[in-house]
Formats: structure tokens, sequence, C-alpha cells
């Protein structure tokens, strides 16, 4: 599998002499790094339960995703050679689509700051596939997320099998459902070379930090709307707290 010079460097501080795949698909949804043993260090207690700093970084780490993933798969419209890539691009803008308005609603719950930009690692996948055409996209489409979701799906099991938040637990709920359809619909492509992705999901490289971490929102910045596309046929969940209407519960969370 190709990746541009140009774009693979975008990913590495100092420059880096791998040009695989591992090198630019971990971890998966967002940039941050794994969750260590601080991640249940308690930062709020909020009236849908105590926020751990796990459960903060989830909700940040699928904002983030939809940033990246979104657009590619709006590229994916464009340069996709194959039916099932195309069907593929348009499940990436319909599941994170429905994501991203829960993340929206769920960070002003609970005084989550989210971000408006994607990591530099993420923005290194969007160059790799911008500066693909033809078969190679395709194929480096299908790889690329299939990674990413692959190695996600681990963290949003334990996310639903420890948080006592319960709208963070509705959005793993729901990320869950679109991760394994993502996954499903790229595996569908036939693309998928099972035996390079499972190697780069079990073997991930280590990258810095700032690579891993998007950029903070700018103070009076708009935030980033993703829009769901006319057809769509994914809608968020009500979450609790939230009416039928749409209506949030106020936010009340006591930030430690």
């Amino acid at each position: 599998m190709r990746f541009s010079r140009n774009a693979t460097g975008t990913l590495f501080v100092g420059g880096a002499l791998s040009l695989t795949l591992a090198a630019l698909a971990y971890p998966a949804m967002l940039g941050v790094n794994t969750v260590s043993s601080s991640g249940s260090r308690l930062v709020a207690q909020t009236q849908w339960g105590p926020l751990t700093e796990a459960d903060r970084d989830f909700v940040v780490k699928v904002r983030a995703a939809g940033l990246w993933e979104y657009p590619v798969g709006q590229m994916g419209l464009k340069k996709g050679q194959s039916k099932a890539v195309l069907i593929a691009s348009k499940h990436l803008i319909d599941g994170h689509a429905a994501l991203d308005a829960s993340c929206r609603k769920i960070s002003t719950m609970l005084n989550i700051a989210i971000p408006n930009q994607p990591s530099p690692q993420q923005q290194g996948f969007i160059n790799t596939l911008n500066a693909d055409s033809g078969k190679q996209f395709d194929s480096d489409f299908a790889n690329i997320l299939r990674v990413t979701h692959g190695s996600i799906f681990n963290v949003i099991a334990s996310i639903r099998s420890t948080t006592k938040n319960t709208v963070v637990r509705a959005l793993a709920d729901q990320a869950n459902a679109t991760v394994l359809d993502h996954i499903t619909v790229m595996e569908q492509t036939g693309l998928v070379n099972f035996d390079q992705v499972l190697f780069q999901e079990t073997t991930p490289p280590k990258l810095p930090k700032s690579d891993l971490t998007p950029p903070p929102p700018v103070a009076g910045q708009p935030q980033v709307v993703l829009t769901p596309p006319v057809d769509s046929t994914t809608q968020p969940p009500v979450l609790p707290g939230e009416s039928s209407t749409g209506q949030n519960a106020s936010p009340s969370p006591t930030v430690r």
C-alpha cells in the first residue's frame, strides 16, 4: 500500500522512517493518548453521574473522529471508484453527523470543551487520501478506516462497561453501533488487507502527544457543525435528561 511522502511527513515531528499504514493509523478516533490508569480520576459530579477523565476524553475522541471522517466521507463520494466505497462514504457522513449532534449536546451538558479541528495525525489521514486517486484512493480509504475503527472498538467497550455517567453511556451505545456499521461497510469493499490491518491494530507505533491531540477550540470561534445529509437515515438518540423535543436539561457539573 502506497502513501505519499509529503502527506505521511505531516504526521511526525523531526521526520520518521516508516511510511506504512501503521505509522498513520493509531490511535483511532482521536488523537489523545490511550487512557492511562489515571482515567478513573473524577473530574466532576454531574446530575447524570460522576464524570471521569476517561469519560471526558471519550467525548472528545468521538467529536474529533467526525472532524476527519466526515470530510473523508465527502471526499469518498467524489473520488471513490467502486460502488462499495461510495456506499461506505455515505455511511461515514451519516453516522458521524448523528454522533456529532450527540457530542455537541453532551459537551454542553457536562461542560466539556470539544475541538473544532482534527489532530495533526488525523489531518495526515485527510492529506494522504486527498493526494490519492483512482484505485489507490479506494484501497487506502478502506484500509485506513478499517484500522482506525477496529482500534477504537475496544475503547468503546471499555467506556460502556465502566462509566457511571448516563449520557456518556448513551454516547458509547451510539458509537458502538456506528463504529460496527463502519467496520462492516469497509470490509464489504473487498479491499481490506486483514493481515496488515490486524497487525497494525495490535502493534501500534509510538507517536508524539503533539501529533495525537487536536488543538483546543479558539475562544469566540463558532462551533463546527457536521450537517446531516438530506437523505440521512440515522438520528441521534434522545439523551438522558433531554426531552423528545430536543431540549437538554440545564448542565450542572461541579468541576474539580
